[in-house]
């Protein structure tokens, strides 16, 4: 497990800023966003937030049919009745729009709901609920205990980082220790993806990458698509020529149960030249389900 060294307790803190921020497009990069066609006028289009590497699954509430602009382009499409999974295409650009439509069984009296994909860099809502009528209450009071645990995971996260701040001596040690200089600690939102197919269908939702004065860090969303509950037991970092850096601690809070995402940090103590470039990241569990994740750049 990754000790409380300075520049891991300070990316906890600069993620919760960082991956939060308001995407550069309109449209809006939530984790989970519901949305209720009822309520929505008839030839509005509802953009959603999606990004080349990262997954985003949308949901249907009936039975559904869908057809995307450029289908040819995408990565990957998976559907089925009430689901869709899509990795958009690789090229798209930021700001691009692509057009998806849905055309709900037994409807002929409309010609569907039409969708925005807009592209962002390094950010994707990873859910996307869409309800046909209105919601019902155990819609909302789902979302309600989601918001509750939500809230609390902060708060335990926000207690326990001002705790270790408190152990560690806060900014005294940062400095007598060199972590930091006049620089700071950089942070930058990764453009990574993930390279090939993952062994227990893990998948990269965003991630930021930090480096101080004598280390880098990156911290890592995982959405777990798999049945089985998945906890990393190592981390490696490979650069472009190959050669495995040694070294690397990482920490995971909590077990990332099935269709959950959580967090995963990892850190090594490296120069700012050996920091530079493109590096290769993979993470496995103790039974051998990894997720390689390729082009990842410290600041």
């Amino acid at each position: 497990m990754l000790p409380s060294t300075p520049l891991a307790i300070l990316a906890l803190l600069f993620l919760r800023g960082a991956s939060r921020g308001e995407p550069s497009t309109g449209a809006a990069c939530e984790d989970v966003q519901r949305l209720e066609l009822a309520l929505t006028p008839t030839n509005a289009a509802l953009e959603l937030c999606v990004s080349p590497g990262l997954v985003t699954s949308l949901r249907f509430d009936a039975p559904s049919i869908v057809e995307l602009q450029d289908e040819v382009r995408f990565e990957e499409v998976v559907r089925s009745r009430r689901l869709l999974t899509l990795m958009p295409p690789p090229d798209m650009a930021p700001g691009e729009r692509l057009r998806l439509t849905v055309h709900f069984e037994g409807d002929t009296t409309s010609s569907g709901s039409t969708f925005v994909l807009v592209a962002h860099p390094g950010r994707a809502t990873h859910q996307v609920e869409v309800y046909r009528d209105r919601r019902t209450r155990e819609s909302f009071q789902q979302e309600v205990i989601q918001e509750r645990a939500r809230n609390g995971q902060l708060r335990e996260e926000l207690a326990r980082t001002q705790a270790l701040l408190g152990q560690s001596g806060g900014l005294r040690s940062l400095l007598a220790s060199k972590t930091i200089d006049l620089n700071g600690v950089r942070a930058q939102v990764l453009e990574a993806q993930v390279s090939g197919p993952s062994k227990g269908e893990l998948s990269l939702v965003s991630g930021t990458s930090y480096r101080a004065e004598l280390s880098v860090a990156a911290d890592v969303l995982l959405m777990n698509s798999g049945s089985e509950p998945w906890m990393v037991a190592g981390a490696s970092l490979v650069d472009a020529r190959g050669e495995e850096i040694k070294g690397v601690k990482f920490q995971q809070d909590e077990v990332i149960a099935p269709a959950q995402v959580k967090s995963v940090i990892v850190e090594v103590a490296v120069t700012r030249e050996q920091a530079r470039g493109e590096w290769t990241l993979k993470l496995w569990d103790a039974g051998g389900r990894a997720i390689t994740i390729s082009k990842v750049t410290f600041p």
